[in-house]
């Protein structure tokens, strides 16, 4: 399956869904129909019961996402209300890839800025080439950096750290985000593909429902503890005991072969 828009490539390898950001004139600086064609292939991929794992990268070997199109504020972020539609179409896009069911995997090489950040922070995993470069520059561009995408940051990283992202606005080095706790691997340039398909290819041999079980319960335990769904968290994993999976994964455990897995 491929399908292309302008500024955002979808293709599907296998039991990966890929999603490209394919405005490499501008360091695939994420415009307002950019985000919009992100949340469309983020709900196709989580519909599609092939695809077992989604991959957010950019085009080229020069970014990941250098950040919000600026170019585009004068006309779609001038006024209370155009920046109002500007982050509910953005906001709503970068939420559904941060609450997919399926894992997702940011792979990471070059600017990773601003919007980049954000982007790649809703992945659950985020593989980094060693020449890749990270930071928020909000403070030296007089952006207001709200309170949700401050918590984030935050919540992944430790208070101290946003601070120094946050405050200094300056540039970091993939061995700088990995010791804060961003990334979760970094590996030379020439490795990522070979180390991001790896990752893939684990993801998708194993259980789905068992996965999206683990990733509602690390959801819901982030939360404050008034506003969990345990409840829900009980539902999936007691739906992974009365799975076929868990019965395929007991026979492949008794005779020493791998599990074929079918997400039912």
């Amino acid at each position: 399956m491929s399908k292309t828009s302008q500024k955002l490539i979808a293709r599907r390898e296998g039991a990966v869904g890929w999603i490209t950001l394919n405005n490499p004139a501008r360091h695939n600086a994420l415009s307002l129909d950019m985000y919009e064609a992100l949340g469309q292939r983020v709900d196709e991929f989580a519909a599609d019961s092939d695809i077992r794992t989604i991959i957010v990268t950019g085009a080229g070997d020069r970014a990941f996402a250098s950040g919000a199109d600026i170019s585009e504020f004068e006309q779609k972020r001038a006024s209370a209300e155009a920046i109002a539609h500007y982050d509910k179409i953005s906001d709503a896009a970068c939420l559904k890839l941060e609450h997919c069911e399926k894992p997702t995997i940011a792979m990471i090489r070059g600017y990773c800025i601003g919007g980049g950040m954000d982007l790649a922070s809703r992945c659950d995993f985020r593989i980094a080439a060693a020449d890749s470069t990270f930071g928020v520059p909000a403070a030296r561009l007089g952006l207001g950096y709200g309170f949700v995408d401050v918590k984030r940051l935050v919540d992944l990283l430790g208070p101290a750290a946003a601070k120094e992202i946050l405050y200094t606005g300056r540039r970091f080095t993939t061995t700088e985000a990995f010791y804060m706790g961003f990334l979760t691997r970094v590996v030379p340039a020439e490795g990522l593909a070979a180390a991001v398909n790896e990752l893939a290819e684990t993801l998708a041999a194993n259980a789905p429902m068992t996965i999206r079980a683990m990733k509602r319960c690390i959801a819901e335990a982030i939360k404050d503890p008034a506003a969990r769904d345990i409840a829900a968290c009980r539902r999936l994993v007691e739906a992974c005991f009365a799975s076929e999976d868990y019965v395929e994964g007991r026979q492949a455990f008794m005779e020493k072969r791998k599990p074929a897995f079918k997400g039912r």
